[in-house]
């Protein structure tokens, strides 16, 4: 059962990381005929009960991850779309965390099958009072800030050399030294609406960019009917873990305490 844990580690990191992480720009444009500004995301100090999220992860290969992620702030649940490149298509994975289990099926609904991985939720309201107002000074502790205005919105970039660094997942986790360039963008009321990490080392280089598409929007997440999901298979498992489009993930070496995930 390692194995499948390690599943739902990966398979949540990406989320997990655009919550807690939340980073590259999105300003938000003035559409008010009056001149008065309008902020689509303002959250009048509180913090959101829902959000929408689209995330890509690129490692410079000749594909990208990306996923439409909708986040259950109240509950605790997380559904997503997650587009696998393949070699001649895309396939796309719907993925439910929800009641303490990972949920994997087809996103094309030609199958009612589910696959489950159990574990145990993390805490998502500190990620909720986060996107309401980050705490930009803990993360200028990270190193050189820069600061950049574009209408009513702004965007904080912090750059750090000599990080510990290592694949995601993979045979080969050796740690090696580069540089971290972490951005946070917040609109008008300081509500984040957009961030990105940025990880390069010497050979290699990996891009998380998470775009806030909507704040209080969504529904509730629900899990799949039981008689449709059975455990996943080791062997699933394994091809899906040292899969190019994750075995050349770039994290932190201390990525699982930032991520906050705790596995059964």
């Amino acid at each position: 059962m390692a194995a499948s844990t390690r599943t739902g580690a990966t398979l949540l990191a990406v989320v997990a990381l655009s919550l807690s992480v939340l980073g590259v720009a999105l300003a938000a444009t003035d559409s008010n005929p009056t001149g008065s500004h309008r902020d689509p995301f303002g959250l009048n100090g509180y913090p959101p009960t829902s959000a929408s999220l689209l995330v890509t992860v690129s490692t410079g290969q000749a594909y990208d991850l990306s996923a439409n992620v909708n986040v259950d702030l109240r509950h605790d649940s997380v559904d997503a779309t997650l587009n696998f490149p393949l070699v001649f298509s895309v396939a796309a994975v719907e993925l439910r965390l929800v009641d303490h289990h990972l949920y994997a099926g087809a996103a094309s609904g030609s199958s009612n099958r589910w696959l489950s991985v159990p574990m145990r939720q993390p805490a998502l309201f500190g990620f909720a009072l986060e996107l309401t107002k980050p705490d930009i000074a803990l993360f200028g502790a990270l190193g050189h800030e820069t600061i950049t205005t574009s209408g009513y919105s702004t965007t904080y970039e912090f750059l750090r050399h000599d990080v510990a660094v290592t694949n995601l997942v993979g045979p080969d986790r050796s740690v090696v030294l580069g540089t971290l360039d972490w951005s946070i963008t917040t609109g008008a009321q300081g509500e984040v609406t957009q961030s990105s990490i940025t990880i390069t080392t010497r050979h290699a280089s990996t891009k998380v960019v998470a775009r806030v598409l909507s704040y209080n929007k969504g529904g509730p997440i629900s899990a799949p009917p039981r008689s449709d999901v059975r455990p996943a298979s080791r062997s699933l498992v394994h091809e899906l873990l040292h899969s190019a489009a994750f075995a050349t993930i770039l994290v932190p070496q201390n990525f699982t305490s930032l991520s906050q995930i705790v596995l059964k």
